[in-house]
């Protein structure tokens, strides 16, 4: 069971959005919800009551960052400290994998899979990535069906959440033109 110290909700482009920590490492975070309310019950349904809290200086660092990514600055936020222990270790390879992908860029849940040395895993890596507790800071929107596909999507809003921060991120699949030029 994962254990978290403290949780709050900020203000971002796309809506308000959570985050809960324990001393060294953000435990969850989680993209809007319809409501801040629903987004607060999302992000503390693993921990129980979680005290709503100031954040500490490296949770404060981690919301400016992540509200500078959802207005479309590329910050790849690959150094920001997750409890990536509490989740199974297939899932963490797969977290892993799909934060070396760069804002902007692309990959099939095929070629995930191949990543972590997984041929025929694409629907192992979308079941992992549907349990993403720490969106966007793995980013999942990132990786797409075959195709080209949008693909599921667990936020709030489902394959368009997805595709609007594809679209902030001004996306491009294959260093092909972005999917919205």
């Amino acid at each position: 069971m994962r254990s978290a110290l403290g949780h709050c909700l900020f203000e971002t482009a796309v809506g308000e959005c959570g985050l809960a920590w324990n001393e060294a490492a953000l435990v969850a975070v989680q993209l809007p919800e319809a409501t801040p309310a629903g987004t607060r019950a999302r992000l503390c349904r693993p921990f129980g009551t979680v005290p709503e809290a100031a954040p500490p200086p490296f949770v404060q660092a981690a919301i400016m960052r992540i509200r500078r990514l959802l207005q479309g600055e590329r910050d790849d936020l690959r150094d920001l400290p997750l409890a990536l222990g509490t989740v199974p270790a297939f899932h963490q390879r797969v977290y892993e994998a799909a934060r070396a992908i760069p804002p902007g860029e692309v990959v099939t849940y095929g070629e995930l899979a191949r990543r972590i040395g997984d041929r025929g895993g694409s629907r192992a890596v979308g079941q992992a990535l549907g349990h993403n507790p720490f969106a966007p800071v793995v980013p999942c929107h990132r990786i797409l069906a075959a195709g080209g596909r949008a693909g599921g999507f667990s936020a709030e809003g489902g394959a368009a959440t997805k595709l609007r921060l594809l679209e902030i991120e001004q996306a491009r699949f294959d260093g092909e033109p972005g999917l919205f030029d």
